[in-house]
């Protein structure tokens, strides 16, 4: 099968795109490489390097008779999103169009859709499964949101069968060492600390000491990039063979303090990770931990990385001879 991985480049993107070449598929990888690394396409993979807001290119690209494409270009920052949601709207929301006319007026029928769990906003429980109300705290989640509804529209009047698997924390890096290029201008927790390891950053800042957790941390879900990678696998084709959407939770449903994130990260490195605690951030739940019920049922999909000593040690793997 041809596979389109439109942001193909970037840190999940490319760890998606390594495990279809895995598995024999064809590989056309479509990025701008604003947030992606050239060094993360591999040479088995064909790469056009343009924008989702290019829509004569995407249509052109698309007119290669891709079987499916997988849509990960997004812009991602919460906070940036909340002061400048006119660039989030644009890319994230205006692009996505562009994706879909496209494949409407080329005929690609499967569409798998990196969403999040910034779908859902302050949760009512724990852990979140699908059913959750969805009342998105940030415009980043406001887009994502936008987006799945569109597939749903989409999918009515088209015919364009869509997975939207809902993310909790990406984190990890591929087992094997294969994929290097490292997160510009990372946001997430575990990047920043490998950041503070090899001293890139002075010290690690950690909102709020006093949650209603077991340390006073905020605890999260955090979900390997390999599994996530064969979350995407599965759900094309169970979309290829029983023809069906599906809206999907990709999560652990384990969840990690962020002093337990910082304690494996010490063992692993051996180094000390200096850290200070600093006020809460505004909209941070106490906790976020995902149901993962439905992919597992419905896809046969069981994390195998995501095991706090897995996620740290496959990332210091990289960062750490990345000096």
């Amino acid at each position: 099968m041809k596979v389109l991985v439109i942001g193909g480049a970037g840190y999940i993107g490319s760890h998606v795109s390594r495990m279809f070449l895995d598995r024999g598929y064809s590989v056309t990888v479509y990025d701008n490489l604003y947030s992606g690394c050239r060094e993360n396409i591999f040479p088995e993979a064909k790469f056009v390097k343009a924008d989702i807001l290019d829509y004569s290119t995407l249509e052109i690209t698309m007119k290669g008779g891709f079987d499916a494409l997988i849509h990960l270009a997004a812009l991602k920052a919460a906070g940036e999103s909340m002061s400048i949601p006119e660039k989030y709207a644009l890319n994230n929301i205006s692009g996505t169009i562009n994706i879909l006319n496209a494949a409407s007026i080329t005929g690609v029928k499967i569409i798998v859709f990196s969403s999040s769990a910034a779908v859902y906003g302050e949760p009512e429980y724990i852990p979140l499964d699908e059913d959750h109300p969805t009342n998105p705290e940030n415009f980043y989640g406001f887009t994502k949101l936008e987006i799945e509804r569109l597939l749903e529209w989409y999918d009515r009047l088209k015919g364009i069968k869509y997975a939207a698997l809902r993310y909790f924390n990406a984190a990890g890096y591929d087992p094997e060492g294969r994929i290097r290029g490292l997160e510009k201008n990372p946001q997430n927790l575990i990047p920043v600390i490998m950041e503070v390891a090899t001293g890139k950053r002075e010290k690690l800042q950690i909102f709020g000491d006093d949650y209603p957790t077991e340390d006073g941390t905020g605890v999260r879900d955090y979900i390997h990039v390999t599994d996530l990678a064969d979350a995407h696998i599965k759900a094309l084709e169970y979309i290829h063979s029983h023809k069906e959407s599906l809206i999907l939770n990709l999560g652990s449903e384990t969840g990690l303090s962020v002093l337990e994130v910082l304690e494996t990260a010490r063992k692993v490195s051996g180094k000390p990770i200096p850290a200070e605690v600093t006020k809460r951030r505004p909209g941070d739940p106490a906790r976020l931990v995902a149901s993962a019920v439905k992919a597992k049922g419905v896809l046969g999909w069981n994390p195998r990385y995501s095991d706090p000593g897995s996620l740290l040690s496959t990332t210091w793997k990289i960062y750490g001879s990345s000096g």
